[in-house]
């Protein structure tokens, strides 16, 4: 069986009909495509409102930008992929074009306060209890990152660790094939099942003929059907909708971080996931 079994079918390929949709409304596809190009900023009387912090009532100096303005000057270092000084020049230059009388936050302020900036995060990852359970699809986000030694593996607990409700299964790559990542699931979410392909040198568990675990089943399932059948029976290929994700990232935002602190780090990483969102929306 060779790595990616779905090769086996690539003579076969002939045989599926080409596409037989046809655009039809070309004058609006154009359009859009022109609008992708265009840049439109504007500031809500609301955000120019909150631009300034508040004042400070505990000991210690006085902020100037309010985390809004952390936030905007640090997204759009994001996405247009910009060193701190670069950022600081481009969000200057569209106050002074809009005529606002806001001040900018320097290169200096903005690598210091993105060390404790607190980024909105999505809905789902604050899912109460009382939510429908999630679906977690799980995949190395293959980001550019020096000076950690960790496999994926090893981050399956700490990520459960930041949802808040229930999990229905957990789906990840051959990479997450370890009793660990089990044994973090089956600690937490023990309901939640655990869509993961065993390794091709896989072999059963000692208790598989009297108490099979989930690997069990699906060694047993991929021996008696093969692996793609496998696949299509475990919904393992829903998995393609976080590389997909991850795809789109690294087209929009790069696929390496420059920040050089784990909290940086994690406020460009989050500061990046909230741009994306906003696009999708």
């Amino acid at each position: 069986m060779p790595i990616l079994p779905f090769k086996l079918n690539q003579n076969c390929r002939h045989h599926i009909p080409r596409q037989q949709h046809k655009v039809t409304n070309w004058p609006a596809y154009d359009a859009s495509l022109r609008q992708r190009g265009s840049l439109t900023v504007w500031f809500t009387d609301e955000a120019i409102a909150a631009w300034a912090a508040e004042p400070r009532t505990t000991r210690g100096g006085q902020p100037w930008y309010s985390p809004l303005a952390i936030l905007t000057a640090l997204t759009i270092r994001a996405v247009f992929r910009l060193a701190y000084r670069q950022a600081e020049g481009l969000l200057g230059s569209i106050v002074s074009l809009l005529g606002l009388g806001l001040r900018v936050p320097d290169h200096t302020t903005l690598s210091r306060r993105a060390a404790t900036l607190d980024v909105p995060r999505p809905g789902n990852a604050d899912a109460g209890a009382g939510s429908e359970p999630m679906h977690l699809l799980v995949d190395s986000t293959g980001l550019k990152l020096c000076g950690k030694d960790v496999d994926d593996a090893s981050q399956a607990g700490p990520l459960l660790d930041q949802v808040a409700g229930a999990v229905a299964s957990f789906t990840g790559d051959g990479g997450y094939d370890q009793d660990r990542v089990y044994a973090s699931v089956a600690g937490r979410h023990p309901e939640a099942a655990v869509v993961v392909p065993p390794r091709t040198s896989a072999v059963p568990s000692d208790t598989a003929e009297t108490a099979p675990t989930q690997r069990d089943g699906h060694l047993q399932h991929i021996a008696e059907h093969g692996r793609m059948a496998w696949q299509n029976a475990s919904g393992y290929n829903k998995r393609a909708r976080v590389e997909a994700t991850m795809s789109r990232w690294k087209q929009v935002i790069g696929d390496e971080l420059r920040a050089h602190t784990d909290e940086r780090r994690a406020t460009e990483v989050a500061v990046a996931v909230h741009a994306l969102n906003r696009m999708l929306a």
